[in-house]
């Protein structure tokens, strides 16, 4: 029997804690990719994206283990946010303001052909089948490097005082200032856990101030 993966729990990019503040060195990965704008929580946009990323996830999951003998568990979905002003993610959480990449990561030893074939596959899917924001999937690399994550449990909307403390106190405390999107990695499904239990690491792509 094909040994299923768990990247959850081999990677340590998946490590955080909560109330802790961890400075950390991501490497470059690889994932498919979806952008949008808007409120997640009432975008048509942002429930279309889902809808094509997991089709081509779970394509790609089977085609792996079928073709390379390696069988994984879907990653977590993940998203990168951001605003033209960042206080849309703090004080103010004005969802319509967000711009949004939501991504699914792929494991390095899958090659970029066949990943090509798990998105032709879903495209080739007839009537409803086929989801309309198929055309926007893409592959490609994250290059985040020196980054601050913890975990948050809560709901969503609570997210706010520790993205501001992590903006404000704890990045500029550490010299340094923030140089990316921030990104958050949903470890829990929304659907089946209670918003006061929702995990998410939030993660904050920083390098030294004045560089």
């Amino acid at each position: 029997m094909t040994e299923k993966i768990d990247l959850k729990r081999v990677l340590d990019t998946y490590r955080a804690r909560r109330g802790e503040f961890r400075t950390l060195e991501v490497p470059e990965l690889r994932y498919l990719m979806v952008d949008g704008h808007g409120d997640p929580n009432t975008s048509i946009d942002y429930a279309d994206a889902l809808a094509a990323l997991y089709p081509v996830g779970y394509t790609l999951k089977f085609a792996s283990k079928r073709e390379l003998g390696r069988d994984y568990v879907v990653p977590p979905l993940e998203g990168l946010w951001w605003a033209e002003d960042m206080t849309a993610f703090t004080s103010a959480r004005d969802k319509s303001r967000w711009d949004w990449t939501m991504m699914l990561l792929v494991p390095d030893w899958i090659a970029g052909e066949m990943v090509e074939q798990a998105i032709a596959t879903v495209r080739a899917r007839e009537g409803s089948e086929r989801p309309v924001r198929i055309d926007d999937v893409r592959l490609a690399s994250l290059d985040e490097g020196l980054c601050v994550q913890t975990l948050h449990v809560g709901s969503f909307d609570d997210e706010g005082p520790v993205l501001e403390h992590l903006h404000r106190e704890v990045i500029p405390a550490a010299g340094l200032e923030l140089a990316g999107s921030h990104h958050e990695i949903y470890l829990s499904d929304p659907r089946r856990t209670a918003p006061e239990r929702l995990r998410t690491i939030l993660r904050q792509p920083v390098r030294p101030r004045g560089d």
